[in-house]
């Protein structure tokens, strides 16, 4: 019986040692995982995008005079008829609003809407057909010059998260009259402007040529010392 009890309490420490072990391996093994992939990892790829890529990285901002003023990535909404208008966007680029802010119980305020994204309507929906035609009438009544088939989509519709800093060269084309008439600059002045921010197809291939509106605007409000 002796014999017997001393040799479970053999396999019993055995097997306890066993679980201590196993319990110490996971440990580490978790902790190390935790530094690797919490710790290590994103300071090196953050690092790495800081080192090569480091305006991208931090946002592809646009500074004027040492100022931020935008992103190459975000368009912005314009009404200047100095300028070119951009997209349409359902979310109003993320301009703070005092309607979008949302109070608590204390006071305390904070922005309340989207930050990007577009309504999803069909094309059959009558509240897109009646905003569409709002502002295809609007365009035209700034635009006096321009047909109402000249007028691309783009100008009327918005891109798929509501931020496209783009515009096709057709629809700046649309503009650059009444952009000279408003600066005061020529048809050739403001189409050179407009071909100096236009990006190619990437790699010739993928995508469309595309009209930047923000570095477009700003090269305009250079060009009339704005800025």
């Amino acid at each position: 019986m002796a014999v017997l009890q001393a040799s479970l309490q053999y396999a019993m420490g055995k097997k306890m040692k066993s679980f201590i072990k196993m319990l110490k391996q996971s440990f580490i093994l978790t902790v190390a995982l935790l530094l690797l992939c919490a710790v290590a990892y994103p300071l090196a790829v953050n690092g790495a995008g800081q080192l090569v890529f480091h305006k991208q990285a931090n946002g592809s901002l646009i500074e004027v005079d040492g100022k931020a003023v935008g992103s190459e990535l975000i368009g912005q909404q314009f009404t200047d008829p100095r300028f070119f208008q951009g997209r349409i966007s359902s979310v109003n680029y993320n301009t703070y609003t005092e309607e979008d802010l949302i109070a608590d119980e204390e006071g305390n305020t904070a922005y309340g809407g989207v930050s990007s994204g577009s309504f999803n309507y069909g094309a059959t929906n009558p509240d897109l057909q009646a905003r569409v035609e709002a502002d295809l009438q609007e365009f035209m009544k700034s635009h006096p010059g321009v047909k109402k088939e000249d007028i691309p989509a783009d100008l009327l519709t918005a891109s798929g998260s509501g931020l496209d800093p783009h515009i096709s060269p057709q629809a700046a084309k649309v503009q650059v009259a009444a952009v000279a008439e408003a600066t005061g600059l020529s048809v050739e002045e403001v189409q050179k402007i407009v071909d100096n921010n236009t990006e190619n197809k990437v790699l010739g291939v993928f995508g469309e040529n595309r009209v930047n509106v923000l570095t477009t605007n700003i090269e305009i409000a250079k060009a009339i010392g704005l800025i």
